[in-house]
């Protein structure tokens, strides 16, 4: 067999992504500020700038698959706004037109075992933390886990939303009366606020 060939459809390979250089950030992003976490005290003892560089790398991570993974790799998107008269919070949640994007199975496998997957090793690290009573470190790892918590619910919602307004829309048509009746529906089944 050649050496060369392409992987298989169906395995978990970065080669066979409709966006090779948006996966390949995003798991950059998602594995460095873990690395950093973990490896920063065999480089440098000062725990300040190990704090820093880890929080600007999850500050990072946060924005890249809020904005731009999530939209590139799953065609979605969500945002949080505020009314000004009331000041209550809404959850927006936006994804693409069901027939306008198809989405890349390796894409989608590489997004959401990623997103789930960082929050679970960053509670670990919470455990760890405790057990070994490293509580300085505590801060840090629940900043972090408050950030990919937020990221993986909230894309989780707009992949429900996702899912429910596709099957809204084609039930009742898109367009018309009935298809923003059913748009409606689902909004606020979804929506806070």
């Amino acid at each position: 067999m050649d050496s060369q060939q392409s992987p298989a459809p169906g395995t978990l390979s970065w080669r066979l992504s409709s966006h090779p250089i948006t996966l390949l950030t995003f798991l950059a992003f998602r594995s460095s500020s873990l690395l950093v976490y973990l490896f920063g005290l065999l480089f440098t003892e000062n725990l300040v700038l190990i704090f820093i560089i880890t929080i600007l790398l999850l500050a990072a991570d946060f924005y890249y698959v809020k904005n731009i993974a999530g939209r590139r790799l799953v065609g979605l998107r969500w945002w949080n706004e505020v009314d000004p008269s009331t000041g209550d919070s809404k959850w927006v949640f936006e994804s693409s037109e069901p027939g306008t994007k198809t989405i890349n199975p390796t894409d989608s496998r590489f997004f959401w075992l990623a997103n789930y997957a960082q929050p679970l090793l960053w509670v670990a690290l919470a455990v760890l933390a405790l057990v070994r009573f490293m509580f300085i470190w505590l801060p840090l790892v629940v900043i972090a886990m408050a950030l990919t918590i937020t990221n993986s619910l909230a894309f989780s919602r707009c992949d429900r939303f996702s899912q429910a307004s596709n099957i809204a829309g084609s039930a009742f048509s898109t367009t018309g009366l009935a298809g923003n009746i059913a748009g409606g529906l689902v909004g606020r089944m979804f929506g806070r606020g």
